[in-house]
């Protein structure tokens, strides 16, 4: 019997004042207050599906949506509908968030484009190599494959 099978048995006999004792057996404790990686990655897969359903939408620069978009504009109406807040421009998103190293991003992640210390674009993650983003006047939202190394990359909190 696992130690989460036993959470009612032990729930029956310990009563409610044991209930953080019993949440540790369980396995999970929840502090309010603390976003879990579960509750994140919910916000960045919710997120990720909102910018892939802009599709096609035409680039506009300072556009921030809902039918035209710049690259920030996209990541900010992207989290915004998944309940997270984000700043206006690329590098205010990239300072926003905790930053992470390449081998540990996930979908739903933003990816920031860098010239030396500066940050000109942003996407979001979509696994294999691939971002959802605005790229420029005359194009539109689309999935293109990442086509640099010089990327940082940066959860949002």
């Amino acid at each position: 019997m696992t130690a989460l099978n036993r959470v009612p048995s032990l729930m029956v006999r310990a009563g409610t004042a044991s209930a953080l004792t019993i949440a540790a057996v369980g396995g999970s404790v929840v502090v309010p207050g603390v976003a879990t990686d579960a509750a994140a990655a919910t916000s960045a897969t919710k997120a990720l599906k909102v910018a892939a359903s802009k599709k096609g939408s035409p680039y506009k620069y300072g556009a921030t949506g809902p039918y035209r978009f710049d690259c920030s504009g996209l990541t900010l109406y992207s989290f915004k509908k998944a309940g997270k807040k984000l700043p206006r421009t690329a590098a205010q998103q990239y300072n926003k968030t905790r930053h992470i190293s390449a081998g540990s991003r996930k979908s739903g992640d933003l990816v920031f484009f860098h010239s030396g210390s500066s940050v000109y674009h942003v996407g979001i993650y979509a696994g294999k190599g691939k971002i959802w983003h605005a790229p420029k006047t005359g194009d539109v939202v689309r999935l293109q494959k990442i086509w640099t190394k010089s990327v940082w990359y940066g959860r949002v909190k």
